[in-house]
């Protein structure tokens, strides 16, 4: 991506802070807009997740422990919505384990409070770093993915038993189906996906994460 690009990119971001202290989100967005960082706070998880949406470009600060939804459950709720967002854990000493937690399931960094300013700005621009990266990388298999799309339910399971190591004669004994018929639905796979062959069909399938 060209710097004019990037910029643009960093300008569309913004960082959505959930925490249910007042005085430190209005610490952070002081901090964040300070260096020209469009900040937006929020005291609930479920506050957060009616306002967010998957097309907003940026990173998230969340406190492991609120009130309510905790930042796990959060977690959850948008990979099941299938947001990408970049998480930052914000968490106190006694809390490290369940910010290590966090990490398992998705979350890019965590931070210890007390922490310094340049600290946390640092963690920040390489979450929107990282979700530039997700963003573009999203955007060059749109076209791949599409093609995945095209295929019918039938396809799809042929598909999958295909990538498995399955033979045709496996596959049609597995769902009822003659051989001949397997091998043209096998062919209209290939033909959508344009692969050219058998590996190229599968690392096009775990690219786009249909398999």
């Amino acid at each position: 991506m060209s710097s004019e690009g990037r910029k643009d990119a960093l300008a569309a971001q913004a960082v959505f802070v959930v925490d249910d202290d007042d005085a430190m989100r209005e610490s952070l967005e002081f901090l964040l807009e300070s260096v020209g960082i469009e900040a937006r706070s929020f005291e609930s998880a479920l506050e957060f997740l009616e306002f967010y949406r998957p097309e907003m470009g940026g990173c998230l600060l969340l406190d492991v422990r609120i009130p309510g939804m905790g930042g796990l459950e959060l977690q959850e709720k948008l990979r099941e919505r299938g947001c990408r967002i970049p998480v930052i854990i914000m968490t106190a000493y006694a809390d490290v384990p369940m910010a290590v937690r966090a990490m398992r399931a998705g979350a890019v960094d965590f931070i210890e409070k007390p922490f310094n300013d340049q600290q946390l700005l640092d963690r920040v621009h390489q979450a929107l770093e990282h979700e530039i990266r997700i963003r573009r990388e999203q955007q060059e298999k749109a076209p791949l993915r599409s093609r995945f799309e095209q295929l019918t339910p039938r396809e799809r399971e042929i598909l999958e038993l295909v990538v498995e190591g399955h033979l045709n004669k496996q596959i049609a004994s597995q769902l009822g189906l003659s051989i001949k018929t397997v091998e043209q639905h096998r062919a209209r796979v290939m033909a959508k996906t344009g692969s050219g062959s058998l590996a190229e069909l599968v690392r096009m399938a775990i690219a786009v994460g249909v398999i």
